[in-house]
């Protein structure tokens, strides 16, 4: 959320940042709605100050003995009192639909954002590692993987719970787990504070954290409940400290957790349904940052928290890149984003696996987090967030990079602590149940 009294000074660049994301966001409704918001609050105030006065009046009447003129003034009081209870209904309607369109108001974007309109403007800024070259043999994918070494069962998945549902089996759960692990241990090293957090949040906590209103149809609601299932651990991690009042003295605060996450993918019929790439149910490591409101402190950990999420992806071996996600691409929420893709053989193309974003006060704002600056005012604070580990998407190029010509899967060095020394899938089918 934006400050109010910011976007008055400087509608035309909140105009700018929804063209630049493709959106049509009504400003000017907007800056309307406010004038008439401010207009109704100074007429109640004024009309309850008028009331009051004539009610004093009509007490100090009685207190004479004036018996008349006290009830042709509480008439007038009655009268004033029907006026205040429309206007006050008038004044709600309004604040609703005002507050509705500040949470829709979208975030700035940064001046070093790529302008477009969607992944395909996304611009490339490094590159690191080769992709796999497989020399005298045909590499297999990682559902094919996955059979071969009883790694996954997609058709009993689908059978159990619908499409883009799956079961991990074996070494498969111990390596689902084994990413989430090495991921938390390297935050953890790097002064994160790991907490377990609730799959279910609040609408309130959606809409604090920036998702709603707008994400309603990927989230999966409980039925009867004011309760969703969280996408990702970012709200319930940000929902941590809303409402608090901070030091400048204890920021920045690193915060990480490991989740199952549930996604809707309305809108993704068709796209990408072969494997484990696009699923409803996933589990996430995110890191949240909540820091001071310094540009420059939170470019640096932008930058940070980039590379903590690199460095996880050379631990694992893989080659990826990393792109500054365009306007067009990025959510209303977010003023800067970078994504990280690894590289996924059988798609022949490097794929979305992490994603890190610096949000300025945008989210503090709806989750009134602030900190006390040097001289005792209170600030909004700067949030920040990205994906460490993913899986099991993240397995799709585990898998598939690491395998050898007999079929084996290498395991990386820093993963094999957590499967007992294991360093090798040897290729084996699994047995079948029917």
């Amino acid at each position: 959320m934006l400050d109010i009294k910011w976007i008055r000074e400087h509608a035309d660049q909140v105009r700018q940042a929804a063209e630049d994301r493709g959106m049509d966001f009504p400003v000017g409704k907007l800056l309307e709605l406010d004038t008439a918001r401010r207009e109704s609050l100074r007429e109640l105030e004024r009309l309850r100050e008028e009331r009051n006065q004539w009610s004093r009046a009509a007490g100090e009447r009685m207190s004479r003995g004036e018996a008349g003129e006290a009830e042709s003034i509480r008439l007038q009081v009655k009268a004033l009192q029907a006026r205040l209870k429309e206007l006050e209904k008038t004044g709600e309607a309004i604040g609703r639909e005002f507050r509705e369109l500040m949470l829709r108001t979208p975030n700035l974007v940064s001046a070093d954002t790529p302008i477009g309109e969607s992944d395909r403007d996304n611009v490339e800024v490094r590159r690191v590692g080769e992709p796999a070259s497989f020399e005298g043999f045909e590499p297999l994918d990682h559902v094919a993987l996955g059979e071969l070494h009883g790694l996954l069962d997609i058709p009993r998945g689908v059978r159990t719970a619908g499409s883009r549902h799956y079961y991990l089996t074996g070494a498969g759960v111990a390596l689902h787990r084994a990413v989430q692990q090495l991921a938390l241990d390297t935050l953890e090293a790097r002064g994160f504070r790991l907490l377990e957090v609730p799959l279910m949040a609040k609408t309130e906590t959606l809409v604090h954290a920036g998702f709603f209103p707008q994400g309603e149809e990927q989230t999966y609601r409980i039925q009867g409940e004011d309760l969703w299932l969280v996408g990702t651990s970012e709200a319930p991690l940000v929902s941590f400290h809303a409402g608090d009042v901070l030091e400048a003295g204890e920021l920045p605060i690193r915060l990480a957790a490991a989740s199952t996450c549930f996604r809707n993918e309305v809108g993704s019929a068709g796209r990408d349904v072969r494997g484990l790439y696009r699923v409803h149910q996933f589990a996430k490591v995110e890191q949240v940052v909540i820091a001071d409101n310094d540009p420059e402190k939170a470019e640096r950990l932008l930058q940070e928290i980039t590379e903590n999420a690199e460095t996880i992806l050379r631990l694992l071996e893989l080659p990826y890149r990393v792109v500054a996600v365009c306007s067009g691409d990025m959510s209303f929420k977010t003023f800067k984003q970078y994504d990280i893709e690894t590289w996924m053989p059988s798609r022949g193309a490097y794929g979305e696996t992490h994603s890190s974003s610096l949000l300025l006060d945008y989210q503090a704002r709806r989750a009134n987090i602030r900190f006390r600056d040097d001289d005792g005012k209170l600030q909004y604070c700067y949030t920040l967030n990205n994906t460490a580990i993913a899986s099991p998407r993240i397995l799709i190029p585990l898998l598939e990079n690491h395998q050898q010509p007999d079929g084996s899967i290498v395991i990386p060095e820093a993963l094999r602590p957590y499967l007992k020394g294991l360093d090798k899938l040897e290729a084996k089918r699994a047995d079948s149940d029917e």
